[in-house]
């Protein structure tokens, strides 16, 4: 595998693309969808999760976090595969392309997108970098779901016609649960070399048991969500056929439980990334039909 395509960590970008589904699908249920700002937005939200990887691998290598006792995929700082100058200029690059992306986003969808996007790239560099790096605070989860979920979903329905509707935010916690379970998963496989390296995520502060707790609430909790959401008369009653991915979440469910191993745990969070994917597409197909 190409190493800036390894360095990507590829089994994480469903959570950058999910939320540009389902937010443009709500926009498209409301017959304001545009394609421009579709491919836009995906473009550049998938450029701001490569630049947030680049500069965790960055990050992580120089903290000792990413050590040869590490469990998880290679990283490519860590392994001496890319140099921390090279890393540097990639994630400048990623945020360098994701600045450009947002500029027509800025016009078409004007001040608002340009606040998401200043906030989003501080937020992104400050996960694991900066003089407070949250992500070893304990902090990584709620920063994924706020802009992965949240504000991502949110902010993709804004660009098409400058409107923030409640479906939008209803949608937007459910995806975001599922992306902070993909963190979640990464970390409860991590916990005892984070815990060595002093990388105090959720996991290490409150334990590999209670990680894996986390894991399957946020999971089970984005269901819910949508069945919050169609009982109330925000989102249409076909945004139940989210439920048909709901076997995808008792295999990782499960793993995360019973293993403690690499591949297995490894395979939690490739699992977790495709039912997010099929959740978004699934609740999109539901707001579409109504």
């Amino acid at each position: 595998m190409n190493t800036w395509v390894l360095a990507s960590r590829p089994a994480t970008l469903p959570a950058a693309a999910a939320p540009v589904i389902v937010g443009s699908a709500l926009a498209a249920a409301a017959s304001v969808f545009r394609w421009d700002a579709f491919a836009v937005i995906l473009f550049a939200a998938l450029a701001i999760q490569v630049g947030v990887n680049f500069a965790n691998d960055l990050a992580d290598a120089e903290k000792g976090a990413d050590t040869e006792a590490r469990i998880g995929p290679t990283r490519a700082v860590a392994t001496g595969l890319l140099s921390s100058s090279q890393m540097k200029r990639g994630i400048a690059v990623a945020f360098g392309l994701a600045s450009v992306a947002g500029l027509y986003l800025i016009w078409l969808a004007g001040w608002v997108i340009l606040a998401i996007g200043v906030v989003s790239i501080v937020a992104a560099l400050g996960y694991t970098n900066g003089p407070i790096p949250y992500g070893y605070f304990g902090l990584g989860e709620l920063f994924v779901f706020i802009f992965f979920g949240l504000v991502a979903t949110v902010g993709t329905r804004y660009v098409h016609d400058r409107t923030m509707p409640a479906d939008a935010w209803i949608a937007g916690v459910a995806i975001g649960l599922l992306a902070a379970a993909i963190l979640v998963a990464n970390n409860t496989r991590d916990v005892d070399t984070d815990r060595v390296a002093g990388k105090r995520t959720l996991a290490v502060i409150f334990g590999r048991t209670a990680g894996r707790w986390l894991y399957a609430t946020m999971v089970i909790g984005a269901f819910v969500v949508i069945g919050i959401g169609v009982s109330t008369g925000t989102l249409p009653s076909w945004s139940m056929l989210t439920l048909a991915a709901l076997p995808l979440a008792i295999a990782p469910i499960r793993t995360i439980f019973t293993e403690t191993a690499g591949p297995p745990l490894i395979g939690v969070l490739k699992a977790t990334a495709r039912l997010q994917l099929v959740f978004a597409a699934l609740l999109s197909v539901g707001v579409l039909i109504g």
